[in-house]
């Protein structure tokens, strides 16, 4: 306690840091950040920016930065993410930012992310599939996962997916995103021998078609596969994260 009561008074530690250190959280205007998820579960929090103003995004962040050294922010509005690379222009204007569809990572130079030993695979049925995608890569990325990622390989040509077996037969774990009836998962799942998690995908026509259809498929797929929520991403890339960890580490 004294360490850190001195830290903060000579500047070398911020009051969040501190915060931080002794609450595993840190609480601000915008709400609490979890700055301890990452030791706690191994995967980061992130910030689900929907229903939140750009303020508020642009605060979670930059308390994620300043206890973590990175942050990892989902399903952000253009005037959110332009509030938060304004932001980060200002206030660490060294730190990388990635921004993939409606997903944008953020870190500083100070991060080094680990480096595992593993493979996850990430295939999308189409085109209209790849910003889920996108939340579950980055996911996966910031926690120095290899990923391997193939588009649009839709089961209304089966020759698509066939054609790319091999690679996703060297994935370790695999994350399969699709819409409209969510077969490809299913499909998939019958051809490989790794862990499978599905992901609906609000797509489609009419009745089902906001993911409803997809989730109901992949929940009554005769293949064994996981499933998570309807466009959740960041579930998907977290759990593949977790199984990734642990095959890295049996092979350390």
């Amino acid at each position: 306690m004294r360490e850190l009561l001195e830290a903060v008074a000579d500047g070398s530690l911020s009051p969040a840091q501190a915060e931080a250190e002794l609450r595993g959280y840190v609480t601000g205007d915008a709400g609490r950040f979890d700055a301890a998820r990452q030791h706690r579960r191994g995967i980061p929090e992130a910030i689900f920016a929907a229903g939140k103003s750009a303020e508020q995004v642009v605060e979670l962040a930059e308390t994620a930065l300043e206890t973590t050294e990175r942050a990892l922010v989902t399903r952000a509005s253009d005037r959110q993410i332009e509030a938060l690379e304004s932001s980060i222009a200002n206030s660490y204007p060294d730190a990388i930012v990635d921004r993939r569809g409606t997903t944008v990572h953020v870190r500083t130079p100070a991060y080094d992310p680990p480096s595992l030993d593993a493979t996850v695979g990430i295939a999308t049925g189409g085109t209209v599939d790849g910003p889920v995608a996108d939340e579950a890569e980055l996911v996966c990325e910031d926690a120095g996962i290899a990923v391997d990622r193939v588009d649009d390989v839709g089961v209304a040509a089966l020759d698509r997916i066939l054609d790319q077996l091999d690679r996703l037969r060297e994935a370790d774990v695999l994350i399969v995103c699709a819409g409209r009836e969510g077969a490809l998962p299913t499909v998939v799942a019958g051809l490989v021998d790794v862990p499978v998690i599905g992901v609906p995908v609000s797509s489609g026509y009419g009745f089902g078609g906001d993911g409803e259809a997809a989730l109901a498929g992949m929940l009554q797929s005769c293949t064994i596969l996981s499933v998570v929520n309807v466009d959740a991403g960041f579930v998907a890339g977290a759990q593949a994260t977790l199984i990734a960890r642990t095959i890295g580490a049996a092979r350390e």
